[in-house]
């Protein structure tokens, strides 16, 4: 079995010249593989966002949210697959994959309160005939790059928000850990979301740094060892990107 991508709302499985090993850690042995985005796919995941965003953005944030409300019935309702595909790939036992699924589920809640979230400030009088306000807008096509050992709930800091924001996304999860986020996206395409304004690539670090270089993409999350997170940032802010990244803390004894 191969595990694919998700572009423009359809399952891509793109060029089987790179695959990466999955494997069950309970036993160590390989039971899929998944196909390593090459730069030309992941270009086609940024197109699609990019032709996305428009309509995405000029959507009502109360529709957005409803699109949430709905991922949020059938995250629930597939709760059993998504914890067995969490298990089978990471390794930890089903009570913390059920956990791990739990904190997901909370971020989409917390994404269902847009239409309040986004309603900005308005203060009158600030100076002499002054009034002063606030206003959130979308930036456009967002990504974020998340690790092996939260593959559900770690993305689900990211997109969630970006998304029912305005934004357009393109999730590169680890490619250890790649089906749980992989069916997960699936869900959202079924919950509503239009197609493009969140697409998956697997991948190594090949899909990275096409992400990091494209002048579309406007900003990039990751979660990751600390090394990692130096990369992204330092590559990612040299160009003009706004970057989120974090990485472990090092303590010296």
């Amino acid at each position: 079995m191969i595990i694919g991508h998700l572009i423009n709302g359809q399952n891509f499985e793109g060029t089987r010249d790179r695959l990466g090993d999955v494997f069950d850690p309970s036993t160590g042995k390989i039971t899929k593989q998944v196909a390593l985005a090459s730069k030309s796919t992941v270009k086609k995941a940024i197109k699609a966002a990019e032709a996305a965003f428009p309509a995405w953005r000029n959507t009502p944030p109360g529709k957005r949210a409803q699109v949430m409300y709905r991922l949020k019935t059938l995250l629930e309702k597939n709760a059993d697959k998504i914890c067995r595909l969490i298990t089978e790939e990471h390794g930890k036992v089903l009570h913390d994959s059920r956990g791990e699924l739990g904190r997901a589920i909370e971020n989409i809640e917390y994404a269902c309160a847009a239409p309040d979230l986004l309603k900005g400030e308005y203060t009158k009088n600030v100076g002499t005939s002054v009034d002063s306000w606030s206003e959130f807008q979308p930036l456009g096509v967002t990504a974020g790059i998340t690790p092996f050992n939260f593959p559900a709930m770690v993305p689900f800091w990211m997109w969630p928000l970006a998304v029912v924001a305005g934004n357009t996304f393109i999730l590169k999860p680890s490619e250890r850990t790649p089906s749980a986020a992989l069916y997960m996206t699936q869900l959202a395409q079924e919950a509503g979301l239009p197609p493009g304004v969140l697409n998956l690539v697997n991948g190594d670090k090949e899909a990275v740094d096409t992400l990091l270089h494209d002048p579309c993409v406007q900003a990039v999350s990751f979660v990751g060892s600390t090394p990692v997170a130096e990369y992204i940032y330092a590559t990612g802010s040299a160009n003009g990107k706004r970057v989120q990244a974090l990485g472990e803390q090092k303590i010296t004894p």
